[in-house]
């Protein structure tokens, strides 16, 4: 067997970076972190065995310094770069840095990132190695009117796509000529921004298509396999968020047929090391070559849950000259695996990234059945330089309908506090019926949810939230009478009233204790179980004669906020002797701030695009704010003028800091 390297540099951050560090370990390499001043703390930093700070908290001042970089190899002695995923994973220019300093690439060769990392070169290449390709222009376009031309000639909608691209940047869909200009100068300005490359091309938008892609894995003495399929076909923005293996749509025909294809590129390109060949693939199995991502993806767990095969693993055997040690007859389907996207994200405010510090994260206990990829921990800070993603959750099953269960669980069991997630969407996303069918587009979150998501919308069990709510207020004040008669021991209340106040109307409660059961009586609904929750515990267990449920609890004040199967819930519980005054209780009134353009998220104000005095139209762009890598266009909401503009392009923004004020006299 070939010797592995003795130590090697992990050139990311994160959860891959913290991924790829127990992968070398478990190998016996040591491996070393680089850092920005934003992740001097981080855990990716601590998991390695040596860890060299690279510059400033922007990725272009520390992550995508190769000058940086190489001098952390120097100084270090690494053997080999790992560049996991992002940054300069797939950038030429640094795999020859490396050549050229005698360090080893854990990735595919030069020419290979080269071709498949320009989405125009990659696209004429497939159509010579025989792959199907998406009708479109080959060439980039050289203006907005240019791009309106061809999209009258290809039909609409049609995809705008930067050509070095990727996570869902500088992509837009154009719906309607009209749609095509604005959507031309918002891919070019975000590739620009995010790739230094502003090139954008076009080609048709293949509606309510599947997004599929091929693992591929191969080593330098000619073996290129194909490793099954992933399905990535829930995708918010063009980014993905819940993703699955093996595919529910494909038989075993399109299985073989698209494998061979992928496997057929990688050979055009002299391919070595893990890579995805991605495919769009329509409602009759036909597909079309999409891209290929030179590196390991962050969806690479799901094929690896049921392949068996670790791909970081597999990387560094192939970058350090093995040979693979499987054939394509090995490869089997072994269960079915789902990955889901935690992000620091708000669900209920149009998915506007969340920035802050981790006051409290717990996630589920991992087993051979639930893995959580992270790089953060309780205390960690999400910041707005970054990738808002807290963590991959995977689940495997040995069925489809088990492995949903098992991400269901793992789901309801994931405590994070001090930003805002995506979890009680992404449960809302396994419980849908189509979902759970296996009927999957990549429209299917703007299909089934076309006005936003809101979490107090979810389907669920209000009585038994109000009851854990109930619970909960019982069990700390039994605590608190214990408590305050620590002295003179009094026996507790076997039953307790209280109530409720919630749109003007007031319900009363009742619970009664029998040893560890609690019995919550709501008007003729009745919840009787054992409550397991001690006050300061995020996570309840209800145990019922026939089910354990588990529920998460938040305590601010006499607010109980309680999240049940995706569902959020916020309950004020008084005392039952005071249920008379509670209507007489002020109501908190929240001021009026139609009349402003308030920035949705943490970010930098990119550009304004009206000035005082001016008219503006429902529709129009009055804002661009660009926060986590991705720009956020702001319109009007309704016909106005524009009374004053608050802030400026270049300044930083919080959440609801006012850009502009409209004259009150338009509302």
């Amino acid at each position: 067997m070939t010797q592995l390297f003795d130590k090697i540099l992990i050139a990311n951050r994160g959860e891959i970076a913290c991924r790829i560090a127990r992968s070398c370990r478990a190998l016996g390499i040591k491996t070393v972190a680089i850092y920005s001043e934003a992740d001097a703390n981080s855990l990716h930093v601590e998991l390695c065995d040596e860890a060299v700070a690279v510059g400033g908290s922007a990725s272009s001042e520390s992550y995508l310094r190769i000058d940086r970089i190489l001098d952390a190899i120097k100084q270090t002695g690494a053997q080999a770069v790992h560049p996991g995923f992002g940054f300069l994973s797939e950038n030429s220019e640094f795999a020859s840095a490396l050549e050229d300093a005698g360090v080893t690439f854990i990735g595919p060769g030069q020419h290979a990132i080269a071709v498949m990392g320009d989405k125009i070169e990659s696209k004429k290449l497939a159509q010579s190695a025989g792959v199907s390709t998406v009708p479109g222009h080959p060439d980039a376009l050289d203006s907005a009117e240019q791009a309106r031309s061809l999209a009258q000639t290809i039909g609409c909608p049609v995809m705008l796509k930067a050509s070095a691209g990727g996570g869902g940047k500088g992509m837009r869909i154009a719906w309607t000529l009209d749609d095509v200009i604005e959507g031309f100068n918002s891919a070019q300005n975000e590739a620009r921004n995010a790739f230094g490359d502003d090139r954008v091309f076009i080609e048709k938008y293949i509606e309510q298509p599947r997004h599929i892609e091929i693992q591929v894995l191969a080593d330098k003495h000619g073996n290129t396999l194909y490793l099954q399929e992933r399905e990535c076909s829930i995708q918010r923005r063009h980014q993905k968020v819940i993703e699955e293996a093996p595919s529910p749509f494909l038989d075993e025909t399109t299985r073989r047929s698209m494998g061979e294809q992928a496997v057929a590129l990688a050979r055009a390109v002299d391919y070595h090391s893990a890579g995805t060949v991605e495919f769009i693939v329509d409602v009759n199995k036909d597909f079309y070559f999409l891209e290929m991502n030179t590196r390991l993806q962050v969806e690479h767990p799901v094929t690896e849950m049921i392949t068996g095969l670790d791909l970081v693993e597999q990387m560094i055997r192939v970058a350090a000259g093995e040979t693979l040690a499987m054939r394509q007859e090995d490869i089997a389907l072994n269960g079915w695996s789902f990955e889901c996207r935690v992000y620091a994200e708000d669900p209920d405010r149009n998915f506007m990234p969340s920035t802050g510090r981790l006051s409290h994260y717990l996630p589920p206990d991992a087993s051979d059945t639930v893995r959580v990829d992270t790089g953060v921990r309780a205390g960690s800070e999400i910041s707005m330089f970054y990738d808002p993603m807290i963590a991959k959750l995977v689940t495997w099953g040995e069925t489809r309908a088990d492995a949903i269960v098992a991400m269901r669980d793992a789901l309801d069991n994931y405590v994070i506090r001090g930003v805002q997630h995506n979890i009680p969407f992404l449960t809302a996303l396994l419980d849908h019926d189509d979902f759970k069918s296996g009927e999957l587009h990549t429209g299917f979150i703007d299909t089934h949810y076309p006005d936003g998501f809101s979490s107090g919308a979810v389907p669920g069990n209000p009585t038994l939230s109000l009851a854990a709510a109930c619970c909960c207020q019982l069990i700390e004040d039994d605590l608190n009478t214990q408590f305050n008669n620590r002295m003179v021991p009094v026996p507790l209340p076997s039953t307790r009233d209280y109530a409720v106040r919630q749109d003007d109307e007031t319900t009363a409660l009742r619970v009664t204790r029998d040893g560890d059961r609690l019995t919550v009586a709501i008007g003729d609904e009745v919840i009787s179980g054992e409550w397991g929750w001690q006050p300061g515990s995020s996570r309840l267990q209800l145990t019922t004669d026939d089910a354990c449920t588990t529920l998460q609890v938040w305590r601010e004040g006499r607010r109980w906020q309680i999240t049940c199967a995706g569902r959020v819930d916020n309950w004020a519980i008084y005392p039952g002797h005071i249920a008379a005054l509670l209507p007489h209780m002020p109501t908190l009134i929240e001021p009026d701030m139609s009349d402003y353009l308030l920035s949705p998220m943490p970010g930098l104000l990119v550009r304004v695009e009206v000035d005082a005095g001016d008219q503006v139209k429902a529709g129009q762009v009055l804002a661009v704010v660009e926060a986590m890598k991705m720009e956020n266009v702001l319109v009007a909401e309704r016909d106005g003028t524009v009374k004053e503009v608050a802030a400026k392009a270049g300044d930083s923004l919080d959440v609801d800091q006012v850009i502009l004020q409209f004259d009150e006299a338009d509302a």
